[in-house]
């Protein structure tokens, strides 16, 4: 009996894991004809899915539990991280991650527009902030922590699907010209403090050099 179980068992599982990406699947294809995923129904998200709405909510006891879900799930499946581990990692991201963007814009408008989508942002905030700090720290420990502070809030501005969103419906650039254009400015940035600089100094020399021409 007790090999019977052993072996049902991982078929349970992959059934029910397969039947919550069927789930999560389906509430990402809805995202093109809908505004919001928070006027999506379960109805429709069940009935896409190929499931009877009460097996999603065996998955997902709530809508507000599937949503919770969905956001690591979409950003899993889009494959770009918001939480950079070097140096590279922070200049590079937006050049890599503002183009698949674009590949799923619906979704990510929804998850800055939506109210679940607000609340896994600023439920991530912490871990982004303490990811950015370590990664940031090469070059920015000999700050004081009033300018570091600062890049580090620039950082994540310009490494963020808000920066996506402003530099395409403000700027009219694409993604893909999005990523480039936060990523150049991360470098230029991270480039006057290695050159010994501080973010105030070098201002003041634009400032300086703007008032003679």
């Amino acid at each position: 009996m007790s090999s019977v179980r052993a072996y049902n068992s991982p078929l349970r599982e992959e059934k029910a894991h397969e039947t919550r990406e069927a789930i999560l699947a389906a509430l990402f294809e809805l995202m093109d004809s809908a505004s919001t995923p928070d006027e999506i129904s379960t109805e429709a998200i069940a009935r896409k899915a190929g499931v009877q709405r009460r097996t999603l909510f065996r998955h997902f006891a709530t809508k507000d539990d599937l949503l919770a879900a969905f956001w690591p799930w979409l950003n899993a499946r889009i494959g770009v991280s918001a939480t950079p581990e070097s140096l590279n990692d922070v200049v590079d991201g937006p050049r890599q991650a503002f183009p698949q963007f674009d590949r799923h814009e619906a979704a990510i408008r929804a998850s800055l527009h939506s109210r679940t989508g607000r609340e896994m942002r600023m439920g991530m905030v912490a871990n982004r902030r303490a990811n950015f700090a370590r990664a940031l720290a090469p070059a920015i420990a000999s700050l004081p922590p009033a300018e570091a502070e600062k890049i580090e809030a620039l950082a994540h501005l310009l490494y963020s699907a808000s920066a996506w969103e402003v530099l395409k419906d403000y700027g009219g650039l694409t993604g893909a010209q999005a990523g480039e254009t936060a990523s150049w400015a991360l470098e230029l940035i991270l480039s006057a403090i290695t050159l010994g600089n501080s973010p105030a100094d070098a201002a003041s020399h634009m400032k300086e050099t703007g008032d003679e021409d």
